[in-house]
């Protein structure tokens, strides 16, 4: 299941729904609208699995992998969340949804960094 933050454009999401990716969103059909940050995490605990994606570079720590979710950082402008989004979808190392689990991930447009559940230090790939 693929969360966007309530952050995220309503067009991007759009975007997203016009290339059959489907993705809830914070404060709309999932959690509440306003929800603080702090609230996050045990929502994306109480979820099957699920992907988060958000704006906030607070949430780009080590210490919040977990193998029950994936968070991913978009490092870019607002209106390109949707291709960030597609984008990390069709990468070779984050392409399922098993190997997203345990992630902590920071996209951009210089590449993906990642700090991982099963490794101490930071990953970084390209973008194909």
């Amino acid at each position: 299941m693929k969360i966007l933050d309530e952050h995220v454009p309503a067009e991007q999401r759009a975007v997203l729904r016009g290339h059959f990716v489907w993705a809830r969103q914070i404060g709309n059909g999932i959690g509440r609208p306003g929800m603080p940050d702090e609230e996050i995490i045990p929502l994306l605990q109480r979820l099957r699995r699920p992907t988060f994606f958000t704006f906030d570079m607070g949430f780009y720590e080590r210490r919040l992998c977990s193998e029950d979710y994936c968070l991913v950082c978009i490092d870019a402008r607002d209106d390109e969340a949707a291709s960030f989004v597609r984008r990390l979808s069709r990468h070779p190392r984050f392409n399922e949804r098993p190997k997203r689990m345990g992630a902590v991930i920071r996209l951009s447009p210089k590449g993906i960094r990642a700090w991982t559940s099963r490794s101490p230090e930071e990953e970084q790939a390209e973008w194909v």
